[in-house]
């Protein structure tokens, strides 16, 4: 097992998008999915996003793998439902009778792998692994079909069982309703140290939820995550449902943190003093917490959703003293978030610039840098344990970009996921990208 306190880099696992990206509204509280429903969408343009997003982490130096998309169309879902025949007279039938469940089954929504798990680093956890729970989703149909694909391929790219817990999803219920990372923050003095374990959820299981968008992670699933990962000093924190009901479906919508830096906007958490006393008391004698509230005089929390500043990803770049907010180019694009961006990284607080990125195409669908990245705390035994075959290289990178250009449509709306040509696109764009990423790794 690996010791703990080892040095240690934060590595991310960048979901892929799949050729099926598409825009169907499938997720009630997220403005930009239902804003966005039915409109053109670009796969090509995605996963190039994407991939270009991956590459400017993997030049800055920090460790990059890719998480692939799942097989689409989901048939095994939709003929447990009673559709029956040839894969594409299930199509048809389905999209004929039930385009909701439709909808569902070709749904690309894994590209977002801050929902793919929650991730407890070996520093601290009980047995010194790095553990990892696969997230239920339970909240929308489309995304509660992923677990059991996310937690295969998570035990493909973490395969060695003494560095590595990979657990299966919690049970698929309302009461445990699980977003994996999404509402998942760690502090630190440094990675491989002891941190904080901030779980932020929305409601409590047993008691009444009447707002109109739904609070999607449960208290008691926070807490079986952190008890099933024997995780050290767990802060558990409730979301403010003024947020929820706005559009922050998630609490990394406005709330990031890395090192000992929580960056929110003043209405992330139900009682942000409470908040911060909590924090402290559980950082004592690890880590002074420097937090650094936007408030919503400064920047009200529909232009905070909007442009999604806080789905930004903080990130340690070697070699730079400070952490760096990779944004995405719609914070550029807002006046007051963009003041808002610059006014922080001009100030001697511990965000030293801002880098934006284009993931307009994620945007869309209502997921920014942030949601297209689950974060792996490693120390150097556990890195060289991950399967090499999945960590981005310019040789990977070159590989997956060509094979991208060559799969994916640049054009594409919901009905026409009703052809049954995109059944064997996706099936021939999905057994390539197998084939690429079992051969030898190369740099």
């Amino acid at each position: 097992m690996s010791g703990v306190g080892a040095p240690a880099v934060e590595a991310n696992l960048d979901g892929l998008v799949g050729p099926t990206h598409n825009y169907a509204g499938l997720s009630p509280g997220n403005l930009a999915s239902q804003t966005h429903f039915g409109a053109l969408s670009n796969p090509r343009a995605a996963v190039l996003q994407g991939l270009a997003k991956m590459k400017l982490l993997a030049d800055l130096g920090v460790p990059q793998f890719v998480l692939p998309p799942h097989d689409r169309p989901d048939f095994a879902f939709l003929r447990s439902l009673g559709f029956g025949g040839s894969d594409a007279q299930v199509n048809e039938a389905a999209w004929k009778t039930a385009p909701l469940l439709a909808g569902a089954a070709w749904s690309a929504s894994a590209m977002w792998a801050a929902n793919a798990a929650t991730v407890t680093p070996s520093a601290d956890s009980a047995d010194g692994r790095v553990h990892l729970s696969a997230a239920n989703l339970v909240a929308n149909l489309h995304r509660s079909l992923e677990h059991p694909q996310t937690a295969a391929q998570l035990r493909t790219i973490f395969p060695d069982e003494s560095h590595f817990a990979v657990h299966d999803a919690l049970p698929s219920q309302p009461h445990l309703g699980d977003e994996g990372a999404a509402n998942h923050v760690r502090l630190c003095a440094e990675h491989g140290a002891p941190g904080v374990n901030l779980f932020a959820y929305g409601r409590d299981a047993y008691v009444p939820w009447t707002h109109p968008f739904p609070a999607r992670q449960t208290r008691e699933a926070s807490e079986a995550v952190a008890r099933r990962h024997g995780a050290h000093r767990p802060v558990f924190l409730r979301q403010n449902p003024a947020a929820i009901a706005a559009g922050a479906f998630h609490n990394d919508v406005v709330c990031v943190g890395a090192r000992t830096c929580l960056f929110y906007h003043q209405t992330a958490f139900e009682d942000p003093a409470a908040m911060r006393d909590k924090v402290r008391r559980a950082a004592d004698g690890l880590f002074e917490p420097q937090f650094v509230e936007v408030s919503e005089a400064e920047l009200p929390l529909a232009d905070a959703i909007a442009s999604y500043l806080f789905n930004s990803m903080l990130i340690e770049v070697p070699g730079e003293d400070r952490l760096v907010l990779i944004a995405p180019m719609d914070v550029a694009e807002n006046p007051l978030a963009h003041a808002v961006a610059e006014r922080i990284a001009a100030s001697n607080g511990p965000i030293g610039r801002v880098q934006y990125v284009d993931v307009r195409e994620s945007m869309r669908n209502g997921g920014g840098p942030a949601c297209l990245r689950l974060r792996v705390v490693l120390t150097p035994a556990q890195l060289t344990a991950a399967n090499p075959g999945y960590r981005l290289t310019d040789a990977l990178h070159r590989r997956l970009t060509a094979w991208a250009e060559h799969h994916y449509r640049d054009r594409l709306t919901p009905a026409d996921l009703i052809d049954p040509a995109m059944i064997r696109e996706s099936r021939e764009a999905m057994n390539a990208l197998d084939d690429l990423l079992s051969r030898p790794a190369s740099t």
